[in-house]
């Protein structure tokens, strides 16, 4: 196993001279797809080369290539074979009744900024359906998206702003 930190600099080596891979496989990362014997794929679905390379702006072949480029190579399969993708809901939250907390954070590296927010919506007896992360690999401003099964009141904002490494919040 190795640290994150070593993957990047995996990722950052295999692709650094390749650039339209490297967009390719930072969507893959984003996305979460992975590679099963050379192909890519979201979950069990097979994608086709030519629509990931639409979405990212490159020719079929440089999909093919990152594919084969992962294949290629033991530690980035370990990482790209494991991938799997995660259903964010926080844009559905208020179609279906329940409440979205988005936050941007000083310092996303810090520990306990999702235990210091999961703490005060627990103690106003509001239970969390979902809390998603953005990587600050992927992300320039990472957030924290907290899913609540129902609103969060107005009157939470205060304490929610205090808790730990809180930059800006919103409400949704």
């Amino acid at each position: 196993m190795y640290p994150l930190k070593f993957m990047w600099e995996e990722i950052a080596r295999e692709f650094g001279v390749y650039p339209g891979q490297a967009k390719v496989a930072r969507l893959m990362i984003k996305l979460g797809l992975r590679v099963r014997e050379g192909k890519i794929y979201c979950g069990d679905i097979r994608l086709s080369d030519v629509a990931l390379a639409r979405s990212v702006g490159v020719d079929r072949r440089v999909v093919r290539a990152t594919a084969e480029t992962i294949s290629g190579s033991a530690e980035l399969m370990r990482f790209f074979g494991n991938l799997l993708p995660v259903a964010n809901l926080s844009m559905a939250a208020h179609d279906m009744n329940w409440g979205t907390v988005e936050i941007s954070v000083d310092d996303p590296e810090q520990p306990g900024i999702i235990a210091d927010v999961a703490k005060v919506i627990a103690d106003a007896g509001i239970s969390i359906r979902q809390a998603i992360v953005e990587d600050p690999e992927l992300n320039e401003d990472p957030k924290l998206f907290v899913v609540t099964e129902s609103e969060v009141p107005p009157e939470l904002l205060p304490l929610l702003r205090r808790a730990k490494g809180v930059k800006e919040l919103t409400l949704r």
